[in-house]
């Protein structure tokens, strides 16, 4: 499949064609995380219930005069836990996952397809679900997955680009030099 546009002069200018038969030797992935402000509001939710937790367990050893081991013990899980949602927010989940075969989704509820080839994909749409700026792969057999790009560090210009191009090498285009 050949796409052409107008050059300067009239004359069609081959921009895309498709990639020989043989495979690329060179290996491209990329990978995006939750965005900074995302993480913050879920760790402050986190440190919200975990709060509430402390405190619905101190008003329940006043009230039932339990030992003080039993709300040490509690303080100390509770501590443990902030510390483990802080370095998970600090390592922050990779959400989406390029390669040269397909794609992967994790952790966001409502994808839709999770793990797709990329000659699986028909198109790609971008707008709005929820409220919130997404991304919608469409596959053949009419299944989607839905990428809420205003949840992935980085600009949404850089993502959409970056799977243009994945798109592209895993349906056999390659960029014409010239």
């Amino acid at each position: 499949m050949t796409r052409v546009t107008p050059g300067d002069k009239g004359h069609a200018q081959l921009v895309w064609t498709r990639a020989p038969s043989v495979g690329s030797n060179r290996e491209v992935s990329s990978s995006y995380r939750f965005s900074g402000p995302f993480l913050a509001r879920l760790l402050a939710l986190g440190l919200a219930a975990i709060g509430v937790l402390v405190l619905a367990l101190v008003l329940l050893a006043v009230t039932l005069s339990l030992p003080g081991a039993v709300l040490t013990t509690g303080v100390l899980l509770a501590t443990a836990a902030v510390v483990v949602l802080g370095v998970l927010a600090r390592r922050g989940a990779v959400v989406v996952r390029f390669d040269e075969t397909g794609y992967r989704i994790r952790h966001v509820r409502g994808a839709g397809v999770q793990q797709a080839e990329w000659k699986q994909v028909e198109d790609v749409a971008a707008g709005t679900v929820g409220g919130a700026r997404c991304v919608v792969l469409r596959l053949r057999d009419g299944r989607t997955s839905t990428v809420p790009v205003t949840l992935l560090a980085g600009r949404p210009e850089d993502f959409v680009t970056d799977l243009q191009e994945h798109l592209n090498r895993g349906h056999g285009y390659r960029r014409v030099s010239g």
